[in-house]
């Protein structure tokens, strides 16, 4: 009986859908099957995963820039996500001031969506980043810049939502309305969990943040530095499945190609060769990670906040 059917359903296109975005299209998109024999359609330079984002954007601005320079003001884009300013690495303006209810009001709830305008580099086109290069992704305003920032968030978002926004409800003839709802609210609750996921991973006061001109010095900083700029947190196995393994950031960032499974494996070890050698390993529990997550990000809405975290390289 409705709506106890209507919600199954919905809860299941929601688990297919996070599924699809982390476990199974993360994954994929960092190279984890890349040499696996008879995986050939999970090969991370022609993989498209059902999600609104650019696998092309995707690849070049979190694989290679996020990953190789974490937390890293003029190299890391994801130090700032529009308004949000996510380190204090990130210069203040006054959009910062009502950062922490657009996050929760905006950004998680359509983050697939403002992710692609992130990665595709669209979100240059309108905003500078405070910083002196001002763009993230482009290279300039130049016409055929901003030409391929459009094409490459255009080419994602308009398959993708006339599939479930107009091509599905329509298939339901005089029940579109509830095809319809039942795609937004999958849709939401993915958007949520990942939100969730993701604001955990490289924010909080005792995160590391690095200045503009960092260099590392050698391999074994680079491996410290993901350490300190990442936290993890403890969930039970099912819910690790969902996040995609990013409950096991820190392991993630220091092996990005391993699939989940093996960075939940790994994480012990990490774990106590990082107690060995005096790098400082974060994690707690979901709730508590999120909640530091959450007050630092309020914190960093004040132009004095959140300078707690920051690192020089010796």
């Amino acid at each position: 009986p409705e709506p106890l059917t209507f919600s199954f359903g919905v809860f299941s296109l929601f688990v297919h859908k996070q599924l699809q975005a982390a476990e199974i299209g993360h994954t994929a998109l960092h190279g984890a099957y890349d040499k696996l024999e008879g995986a050939e359609s999970f090969a991370s330079k022609t993989f498209r995963w059902d999600v609104p984002i650019d696998e092309e954007s995707w690849r070049s601005g979190h694989n290679v820039r996020h990953h190789g320079n974490t937390n890293v003001a003029g190299k890391d884009p994801d130090i700032h996500f529009g308004g949000a300013r996510l380190t204090a690495q990130t210069p203040h303006r006054a959009l910062n001031l009502v950062q922490l209810p657009f996050m929760l009001g905006v950004l998680a709830p359509n983050f697939t969506f403002l992710m692609n305008l992130h990665f595709t580099g669209l979100h240059d086109v309108f905003f500078d980043n405070g910083l002196p290069q001002k763009l993230d992704v482009l290279p300039d305003r130049s016409p055929a810049s901003i030409r391929s920032a459009w094409r490459k968030s255009l080419r994602k978002w308009v398959p993708y939502y006339l599939k479930n926004y107009v091509f599905f409800p329509a298939l339901a003839g005089p029940m579109f309305w509830k095809v319809l709802l039942g795609n937004w609210l999958a849709e939401t609750l993915r958007d949520l969990y990942s939100a969730a996921t993701i604001f955990c991973g490289h924010v909080g006061d005792d995160v590391a943040s690095y200045p503009l001109g960092t260099k590392v010095p050698s391999k074994g900083h680079w491996y410290a530095m993901q350490v300190e700029a990442s936290n993890d947190f403890e969930v039970p196995r099912l819910l690790s499945i969902l996040c995609g393994g990013l409950d096991r950031q820190i392991e993630h960032h220091l092996f990005p190609t391993l699939p989940p499974e093996r960075l939940r494996e790994i994480a012990p070890e990490v774990r106590a060769i990082c107690a060995r050698y005096g790098v400082q390993y974060k994690t707690d529990s979901w709730p508590r990670t999120l909640k530091k997550a959450l007050v630092h990000i309020a914190r960093l809405s004040r132009e004095e906040g959140g300078m707690a975290a920051l690192r020089e390289v010796a």
